[in-house]
């Protein structure tokens, strides 16, 4: 075990940021990746202390929180979920095409 691997050296804010970061762009962790960053041999009792954490992280922008792959918000999600970096926005729809023929004749 590194020294910064040993209980109590990392918060729970760096165990997921370094996660996410070691699983790479466009992929998400468990919760219990993170959880056994932080504490390997005890790493079911941080649990609560990470998903704490990642809804600060979250509502500050710094990663998202995933149910069945779609970001949700930070505020009252339950069940099964996944933290990762956000998804970069999405346009709002097709661009307008400009016109080939000129000015409408109206």
């Amino acid at each position: 075990m590194t020294e910064a691997q040993k209980p109590g050296r990392l918060t729970p804010e760096d165990a997921i940021l370094a996660a996410i970061a070691a699983r790479g762009d466009g992929k998400t962790i468990c919760p219990t990746d993170a959880a056994r960053v932080l504490d390997p041999e005890n790493w079911r009792a941080r649990l609560h202390q990470i998903r704490a954490a990642g809804v600060h992280l979250a509502r500050t922008g710094a990663i998202s929180i995933y149910r069945k792959g779609k970001p949700v918000s930070p505020d009252g999600f339950k069940g099964v979920y996944r933290l990762g970096r956000p998804q970069p926005a999405e346009p709002s729809g097709p661009a307008p095409s400009p016109s080939l023929s000129g000015p409408d004749p109206d």
